[in-house]
């Protein structure tokens, strides 16, 4: 048996979600025809409380598209130094939109009101303008952290202020409504735009929206298509998302209690550590504390062994929980880390 936890983007579709797929309504979604991408665009506007979306291949596409509906050239976007979008999207805000990213130290990718403040560039013409806040929630090089809502909500006044926008890398959002057991609404309500991944603890094979109101969707539709993203009978895999939005939401709690078994099993083994505060969802750093062992020695190691996961730095690891993991997988990889 391997037991896959480089991340819940390998989650495979379940048989259910298959047929789902295979009988999808379709239509040509260039022209906005496409029945079964309006309908997950409306459900899943719905339950984040904006008046639209709009479908997009990927989250790094999500991002992207915002991050130019929402700024021009020459402005300036303030990120946590660990953000995804900053990361993990190939430079992309600059090579796309002309903007110039400012990150900065977050604790655990979490950037507090105060250090935002400092950051945001006053009106002078030696200094590109701050015209955007991203954040990350729940935070993947954080380990699954949640954005503490009352230091959002601090965030949102302090960019009101400023007359900046806000926008949300809501990709594992999803976890944390389920693990804090606030609404998907209420942490949108402070961002003028929100992308969501259906495609990592959903379980769907492709496909993340971003929602926002009907202003910004109309300039990230254009954004979109500048992109290449423009899709005509996507609503084929579009059923995949719309089926896990309606049947795969509950379950992501059993993901969360399963990270926080391996977790604490992981913890009591000498070499390697975990902060359990930082386990909130189904993310788990570890800490490689063997002098005679590497993070990338001990992901081979595990390989070796049926179990899979990925080495972030020289002696961090990161197991990520999912659907296709059970108990039976989570007690092997215990096993396995015992054993190495």
């Amino acid at each position: 048996m391997i037991v896959d936890l480089r991340s819940d983007t390998f989650t495979k579709p379940t048989p259910a979600m298959r047929k789902a797929m295979a009988s999808a309504e379709v239509g040509d979604d260039i022209f906005n025809e496409d029945p079964t991408i309006n309908r997950l665009q409306d459900e899943t506007a719905a339950m984040l409380g904006k008046e639209a979306g709009l479908f997009v291949p990927s989250g790094h596409m999500g991002n992207q598209a915002a991050i130019y509906a929402h700024t021009q050239r020459g402005q300036e976007v303030i990120v946590d130094e660990n953000a995804h979008l900053f990361y993990y999207e190939s430079g992309a805000p600059a090579l796309l939109s002309g903007v110039q990213l400012r990150t900065l130290p977050g604790r655990g990718g979490i950037m507090s009101a105060a250090q935002i403040e400092a950051a945001i560039r006053p009106d002078n013409i030696h200094f590109p303008p701050t015209s955007l806040i991203c954040i990350e929630n729940t935070l993947n090089r954080g380990g699954g952290r949640i954005y503490p809502l009352a230091e959002i909500k601090a965030i949102r006044t302090l960019a009101d202020s400023h007359g900046v926008k806000m926008h949300l890398d809501g990709a594992r959002l999803w976890n944390a409504a389920v693990a804090s057991g606030i609404p998907l609404a209420e942490w949108a309500a402070p961002f003028d735009s929100v992308s969501l991944c259906f495609s990592k603890g959903l379980g769907a094979p492709v496909g993340s929206i971003i929602v926002g109101d009907h202003v910004f969707i109309e300039k990230a539709h254009r954004a979109r298509k500048i992109f290449g993203g423009g899709m005509r009978q996507s609503g084929i895999i579009g059923a995949g998302a719309l089926y896990a939005i309606r049947h795969h939401m509950d379950r992501l709690s059993e993901d969360h209690v399963r990270a926080r078994r391996l977790a604490e099993a992981v913890d009591k083994i000498d070499g390697i550590s975990v902060d359990m505060n930082s386990v909130e969802t189904n993310i788990i750093i570890m800490s490689v504390t063997r002098d005679d062992m590497s993070a990338e020695d001990m992901s081979l190691q595990l390989e070796k062994r049926g179990v899979l996961m990925f080495a972030l730095g020289p002696k961090m690891l990161r197991a990520v929980t999912h659907l296709d993991v059970d108990d039976e997988g989570i007690d092997k990889a215990i096993a396995v880390f015992r054993e190495i």
